[in-house]
Formats: structure tokens, C-alpha cells, sequence
């Protein structure tokens, strides 16, 4: 989907398809000189996340392995609940491993933070993050992340995996959803 599919839905685009490929090339460089000695994996949060995680993959240039996860705090609302469910676990076990948490976006924090002390205390040898997105002035929680593509203003943001009520995802860029959509 295009922005010209849905311009009547959208404020303002944020961020271009282009620029976005762009960004997940240049976080795929610096993940290679940090994991080179390495196969990390990655562990992609559905369902915000598979975009990213797909484009990002393809990007790198080193062996990977890559698992899923599903977990929600949103619900059909715009704002995070900081309420973690965890809805499809893991299927691999990451005790000794490397893991590269691939978000779509961090808001809060509340929902990356149980999931970093949720991934640690299964034994991974390391965990770091690597968010296409984060809200600075939204963060409630501090959470290091290693790698950060956009700082975005506080804004209700769809497109490239981001959904209202699971539409949008297919938005090949990210754009700020018009308040006359969910109000």
C-alpha cells in the first residue's frame, strides 16, 4: 500500500519507504562488525515487528538464525497498558545465546523492558535491542537499546508492520494517522 492509497487517513508522513531501507542498511553494517564472531538471533516481536525483521535480515551480510515472539500491551487502543501478555513464545531455546531483539517501535518502554528481563533470565548471554522507531519523549521506562533507526515525536504512528485496529501494516512508509480515524 502506498501513502497515495490512503493520504485522507494520514497528517503527515513521517518517514519514506526509501529512507527506511536506507536506515536498516546502515543498522545491518553496524550489526555485523558488533556480532561478527557470532550467529545471533534474532527474535522478532510480532506482528508490529515482521517488516522490519524481514528487510533487516535481508540486509545483513553475516549467518543468523531468527525466532519470534508475540506479545501485547496494546489491545485495539493507541496507548501502550504496560500489561504483558505473552501470546507465541519462543521456539528456541536462547541459554548461552546471542539475541538481537528487533522491535518496530519502542513507546513507553513498559513491554520491552519485561521482555529484556524475561529473555535474561532464560539465560541468553547477551540481549540488546534494535528498534526501527522510538518515541523519546513517550518513555516511561529506561531501556538501553543498542541500535535506534528514527526518534519520532510522540504521535500515533502507522505503517511498515505499525497498525490501527490491524490496518495500515501493509504502509510501505510511516505516517501519522489522522485523529479522525480512531476518535
Amino acid at each position: 500500500m502506498d501513502v497515495e492509497d490512503i493520504r485522507a487517513d494520514l497528517t503527515e508522513v513521517l518517514i519514506t519507504e526509501e529512507e527506511i531501507h536506507a536506515k536498516l542498511a546502515e543498522l545491518a553494517r553496524r550489526v555485523e562488525a558488533d556480532y561478527a564472531d557470532t550467529t545471533p538471533l534474532l527474535v522478532g516481536v510480532l506482528k508490529g515487528a515482521v517488516m522490519v525483521m524481514a528487510d533487516f535480515a535481508r540486509e545483513l551480510r553475516i549467518h543468523i538464525d531468527m525466532d519470534w515472539m508475540a506479545v501485547s500491551s496494546y489491545g485495539a487502543g493507541t496507548e501502550s497498558s504496560g500489561v504483558v501478555r505473552i501470546l507465541k513464545d519462543l521456539d528456541t531455546d536462547i541459554a548461552g545465546r546471542d539475541v538481537l531483539i528487533v522491535e518496530d517501535i519502542i513507546d513507553s518502554g513498559l513491554t520491552l523492558s519485561w521482555l529484556l528481563q524475561n529473555l535474561r533470565s532464560r539465560g541468553a548471554k547477551s540481549v540488546k535491542i534494535l528498534a526501527l522507531l522510538r518515541k523519546p519523549e513517550s518513555i516511561k521506562v529506561d531501556v538501553d537499546v543498542a541500535y535506534v533507526g528514527f526518534d519520532i515525536p510522540p504521535a500515533f504512528v502507522v505503517g511498515y508492520g505499525l497498525d490501527f485496529a490491524e490496518r495500515y501494516r501493509n504502509l510501505r512508509a510511516i505516517g501519522v494517522l489522522a485523529p479522525h480515524v480512531y476518535e
